[in-house]
């Protein structure tokens, strides 16, 4: 099977390198924002069709279509598949023609989507989800790989941070326009809302997003680093090489703790990305449009979070991610505190607290979720070491979203004609695990790149 996807992705064929200097410089330059722009664009339509089972939750539940538990075992495959499929597909995608990976990755999350606006059956729901989650697999790493192989390392920490940015313009997206469709259509038109997005985003992506600057008659970017600093090309066994850089990421034990960091990282996240919206109003009484937008601002303090995250490192720390990430990790435990444990709904503290953790969230899903771990791991690993992080936070999320499905619905009530929920022993566990990931998060300060 291994065999046949390397065949079926293989990379694009290097054409003649382009002689003209002036051509050259003009073609890479574009070529080059074409690749950023539609990787990060791209893997928000990913966000899109990721999202949009977080805000038709309340919406299921109100039709009597499902109940809380089973919503937590449908959301719970996606992030399982998603995990197994971000391991598996990071280390693919060092090999492969990320152009069309991606777009065929993109396509069929986007079809998943559509198809479940046609049939809410509770083991179609859960198979097409499970199967969603494996296509959103082929996003993160090969957009990362993308970047990798267009971009010099001294400019990694600039564009990733800004690439990690797709994250919260899906969300602002997905917390914008689907509660919009659900209100004028109902809970279907969330699932169709997202899917065309998806197909949308799939066809973009095809054209715009470039597998490599080899396949278009460019230099590639170890050439020209090396060019850079007057050394002379050498010439080596590719593929050899990628494999055994590949397996000094899984000999690095920082490597591993920045995975376990990101694992509880991701649980927080998830808890309110997947269960913020359904919390909002069933705790605090807000709509689901309320809800929606509250929930939303962490999307636009998230893009904030993630653009400034990599400038003010490279800028201020000279590449350290250390104190930046300790920061953030401060912040997120505060604002979700603010969030869970003030007993009132007050929509100025609530949102506020939210875009506080969103500007958080926003630099940990930058560092812990991938860029530490990059940073650390030999260049041709690039897609390795994201999926050792992928299969480590989407394990953590898919964990998450069960166990917040089980205790929400087993502290379910009717009282009096109304369905109410006890929040207190999830809020534990959400909150924990924010406080768990900070820590372990410090005990990788002094951790050095290893080629």
């Amino acid at each position: 099977m291994i065999k046949i996807i390397k065949e079926f992705f293989a990379p694009l064929p290097a054409k003649e390198e382009i002689n003209d200097v002036t051509e050259l410089t003009r073609k890479y330059k574009i070529s080059k924002w074409s690749v950023f722009l539609s990787a990060t664009f791209g893997y928000a339509f990913f966000y899109v069709c990721r999202l949009s089972l977080s805000v038709i939750k309340k919406p299921l539940v109100d039709a009597e279509i499902f109940d809380p538990a089973q919503l937590g075992q449908i959301g719970s495959a996606l992030f399982f598949s998603y995990a197994i499929g971000k391991l598996v597909n990071g280390f693919l995608s060092d090999h492969l023609n990320v152009n069309k990976f991606i777009s065929i990755g993109l396509l069929f999350t986007a079809l998943a989507n559509l198809v479940l606006g046609f049939f809410p059956v509770f083991v179609v729901f859960i198979i097409v989800w499970g199967l969603s989650g494996w296509f959103q697999s082929q996003g993160a790493a090969p957009c990362v790989v993308a970047l990798t192989r267009w971009f010099k390392a001294k400019e990694r920490g600039t564009y990733y941070a800004a690439w990690s940015a797709s994250h919260n313009i899906g969300k602002a997206i997905a917390f914008t326009l689907l509660p919009f469709l659900i209100g004028i259509g109902g809970w279907r038109w969330g699932f169709w809302g997202a899917g065309i997005v998806g197909v949308m985003g799939a066809i973009m992506v095809k054209i715009f997003l470039y597998d490599s600057p080899e396949s278009k008659g460019l230099p590639s970017v170890v050439s020209l680093e090396q060019k850079e600093k007057g050394e002379e090309e050498i010439f080596e066994d590719k593929s050899k090489d990628v494999s055994s850089s590949q397996k000094a990421i899984l000999k690095n034990p920082a490597i591993w703790l920045l995975a376990l960091s990101s694992a509880l990282m991701y649980v927080i996240r998830y808890a309110i990305e997947s269960w913020g919206v359904f919390y909002a109003e069933a705790e605090k009484g807000y709509t689901n449009v309320e809800a929606a937008q509250i929930i939303g601002l962490t999307a636009i303090s998230g893009i904030i979070g993630t653009v400034v995250s990599g400038f003010i490192s490279d800028r201020f720390f000279k590449g350290s991610r250390n104190v930046p990430a300790l920061v953030a990790g401060i912040l997120n435990v505060l604002s979700i505190s603010v969030f869970l444990f003030y007993p009132n709904a007050n929509v100025l503290t609530d949102s506020i607290s939210m875009i506080v953790h969103g500007f958080a969230i926003g630099i940990l899903i930058t560092f812990l979720g991938g860029l530490m771990a990059v940073d650390l791991a030999p260049k041709k690993a690039a897609g390795a070491a994201m999926g050792l992080i992928g299969i480590a936070s989407y394990a953590g999320a898919g964990i998450q979203e069960v166990m917040s499905g089980i205790y929400i619905g087993d502290s379910s009530l009717m009282v009096e004609g109304v369905m109410t929920y006890d929040f207190s022993q999830i809020r534990i566990f959400w909150l924990g695990a924010a406080i768990l990931s900070m820590v372990l998060a410090v005990l990788v300060w002094n951790a050095k790149a290893k080629d």
